[in-house]
């Protein structure tokens, strides 16, 4: 449907809904309805977890689901077919398809173009402008569903949207979108330097909204490695992926000295799982790592406050993904925990090296063998790089300044609030 002269609301679209790898999009859409904005979420995709984030129930803007696969929903996709050769911009839809197509012969491509004629469709009236997380796949849905309606289309790009879409891709992209933001300033430098103006895309941490979690704890154990029955516990939250860097990990712990005690344990699922296992049962530590697979926010939040050290050792994958500045790492320094990261993609923006946490170079294992044997002997340098990267959470990388910034964006663009925002 076209846009009522009067739309106010605002169509969030993602990939999927809801993930629990993706707490910072809840997060933003949370605290946007605590701002008055009038919201609806589309997802490309069902979800596929059990466990839902207690920010995902609190949301209370209503979600559609697109037809994940097209022949799914074969007479849904026909009526949106139909639909949409009335509209009078089918035909420049048609070019811009035929062109994308024509250097990306991707059953994907087809599969976006189909989403969108639901999408443009069924969109209500009152929805007058569309918002999409992800410069890849959802971003395309956008797109021709916008070319198709006439509505404006803004995004937030993350991280393997950046770095895996082709930069033939990004650049039409950026012309047609109004404004758009990522999440560090390695991702924000490259895209200003695709788009037509560099002032379109800006840098807008994500951050942390600090009310949804527990002060830090006032005390933690000081292990040093050295009691068998009370050993150093060593935690990672991340997707089982090339990515992430796990493969590195399970072979430094593998090379840390007998005489350290300690025990790992990694929350997340993925593509990798059942490979991380076998690499740590060949690597003889399967008695002392723990994959506990997906799990709810307050769990993570227990196993935050009882853990002595957080890990996480991004690297690009083969692919060409990369991680932007990972939420996981701010929330680890919620709980005041010392981190030890790779100097890598957006995570320097956030853990200066020495001062706020430990930096070794990305997919170098035995750089990170070294930083964990010293920091896991030393609790007392853990607490203060705890405290220190608590701190900077709190001063630089509250939730404020971006929303803040997001709310400002949207309302000039003339959204108007609702009659009443949520208590």
């Amino acid at each position: 449907m076209m846009p009522s002269p009067t739309a106010r609301r605002i169509a969030v679209v993602v990939k999927g809904y809801p993930r629990l790898s993706e707490t910072f999009i809840a997060q933003e859409i949370l605290a946007l309805e605590g701002r008055g904005l009038d919201l609806e979420i589309w997802s490309l995709r069902h979800p596929t977890e059990r466990a839902v984030h207690p920010m995902n129930k609190a949301i209370r803007a209503p979600v559609t689901y697109l037809p994940e696969y097209l022949y799914e929903e074969p007479l849904r996709v026909l009526r949106g077919l139909l639909w949409s050769m009335g509209q009078r911009n089918f035909g420049r839809l048609l070019r811009t398809f035929w062109r994308d197509l024509k250097r990306d012969r991707t059953a994907n491509r087809g599969r976006r173009l189909g989403q969108a004629f639901v999408m443009a469709r069924e969109l209500p009236e009152d929805v007058g402008h569309l918002h999409v997380h992800f410069l890849h796949t959802p971003a395309s849905v956008v797109r021709y569903a916008a070319l198709l309606t006439g509505r404006n289309w803004t995004f937030s790009a993350h991280a393997k949207d950046i770095w895996t879409t082709p930069e033939w891709e990004k650049r039409e992209k950026l012309a047609e979108a109004a404004w758009g933001v990522t999440c560090t300033w390695q991702g924000a430098s490259h895209l200003q330097s695709l788009a037509r103006t560099p002032d379109q895309v800006s840098l807008v941490y994500h951050g942390l909204d600090l009310s949804r979690f527990p002060a830090p704890p006032e005390t933690r154990p000081t292990r040093d490695g050295a009691d068998a029955t009370d050993p150093v516990r060593i935690v990672s939250v991340g997707r089982a992926v090339a990515k992430k860097g796990y493969d590195d990990l399970l072979r430094a712990l593998a090379a840390l000295p007998p005489d350290l005690h300690w025990r790992f344990a990694h929350v997340g699922g993925g593509e990798l799982a059942n490979h991380l296992k076998k690499l740590a049962e060949s690597n003889g530590i399967a008695d002392r790592v723990a994959f506990l697979g997906a799990k709810a926010q307050p769990d993570v939040v227990a196993l935050l406050r009882e853990a002595d050290l957080f890990v996480l050792p991004s690297k690009a994958a083969a692919s060409g993904d990369q991680d932007g500045l990972p939420n996981v790492l701010m929330e680890a320094a919620s709980q005041g925990l010392a981190i030890v990261a790779t100097d890598f993609a957006g995570i320097p923006e956030f853990i200066q090296d020495g001062r706020d946490g430990i930096l070794v170079p990305p997919g170098n294992w035995e750089a990170l063998a070294n930083a964990l044997n010293l920091i896991a002997r030393e609790p007392e340098r853990r607490a203060a790089l705890g405290t220190a990267a608590h701190e900077r959470l709190r001063r630089d990388f509250s939730m404020q300044g971006g929303i803040d910034d997001l709310e400002r964006r949207f309302r000039s663009g003339h959204v108007p609030a609702r009659e009443s925002a949520p208590a």
